[in-house]
């Protein structure tokens, strides 16, 4: 196979770019890691075989999906990009729209297919179908502090170019739409953080991002809210030592598999990494592959992995604006 001809223009012209690496190191991972959802550890292929296209002997999760198509994952992160773009600026109403245009319409999905939507996001698309605000449509419960939003939002960090508080405020609220309990809230502007040490080359991308994100809540404006997400991210910090992470779709688990996996010295072992958690492998693929892709940029991706990903006719516009900024 061979890397189609515009993404191999745009990925030799770009090639050092981190943001170009972000980008496609999410929908990478989210495609290699489509095929072995659901599966606990035990039941994967062993580690040197995870690949996009899995042992002919292992049954594939979402079987009629073609190898190299991402998911809600990377459908929904390319909602968030085009509303950035195309806007220049976060506006959630026009992002919530291409929520429900993805949901309804296959907007951003590969082949226009939505062939995975977790309940929380369905239903709290649903409730925007209904016209329910967006800053009031999602679930606001402790139980519903699934990953997705958190899966969605690194494109805010490679498009922003504000200060660190401005992108934490807009981390909060892209995940309004869907996840709207304030631990859902701090995770995505966590990640968002640590995107930003990355992309800016820090030392100790995660400690500075703790520190910052420590800082920013503790001048927050509003001193009860601040409170409430100091606690959050207490609660955040206290994960790894109260459980092991194991890939589930529990936000602050995936914060911390993604975070286990980063520890690998390469792209493509922080994916397999990301994976051998076992549960929900597409998100944490996505979600590590994005570091990963600007840790080790698009020529750290494995070029058999960039030819097999399809749909790249449906981010290149966007990536072009994304990196012309």
């Amino acid at each position: 196979m061979t890397i189609d001809n515009t993404f191999a223009a745009l990925a030799q012209r770009h090639r050092h770019h981190a943001a170009l690496g972000g980008l496609v190191g999410l929908l990478t991972g989210d495609a290699v890691g489509v095929c072995y959802e659901f599966r606990p550890p035990e039941r994967l292929p062993a580690r040197e075989l995870i690949d996009m296209m899995p042992p002919a002997s292992f049954q594939r999760s979402h079987a009629g999906v073609p190898v190299g198509t991402w998911s809600d994952d990377g459908a929904q992160a390319l909602c968030l990009l085009s509303s950035l773009v195309e806007g220049d600026k976060f506006s959630l109403t026009e992002f919530a729209d291409r929520l429900v245009q993805w949901m309804r319409e296959g907007y951003m999905a590969v082949d226009g297919n939505v062939f995975d939507i977790g309940m929380q996001t369905a239903e709290a698309l649903h409730n925007l179908v209904d016209g329910v605000p967006p800053h009031e449509s999602g679930g606001a419960s402790e139980m519903g502090n699934g990953n997705g939003s958190l899966m969605r939002v690194l494109p805010l960090a490679l498009w922003h170019l504000g200060a660190d508080e401005v992108l934490v405020r807009d981390a909060h609220l892209q995940s309004l739409p869907t996840h709207a309990h304030p631990r859902s809230l701090v995770a995505c502007a966590f990640y968002c953080l640590v995107a930003r040490g990355y992309l800016q080359k820090a030392n100790r991308p995660w400690a500075w991002a703790d520190d910052r994100l420590q800082a920013i809540y503790e001048a927050w404006p509003d001193r009860g809210s601040g409170a409430e997400l100091l606690a959050e991210l207490d609660v955040l910090r206290r994960f790894p030592v109260s459980d092991r992470p194991r890939g589930t779709g529990y936000v602050l688990d995936t914060i911390w598999s993604v975070r286990s996996a980063l520890e690998e010295s390469s792209f493509e072992e922080v994916i397999r990494s990301a994976i051998m958690f076992g549960h929900d492998t597409d998100t944490t693929a996505a979600v590590a592959g994005g570091l990963a892709g600007i840790r080790f940029g698009i020529v750290g991706i494995p070029e058999r992995w960039l030819a097999a990903l399809r749909g790249f006719e449906l981010a290149a516009p966007l990536i072009e604006s994304l990196l012309a900024r």
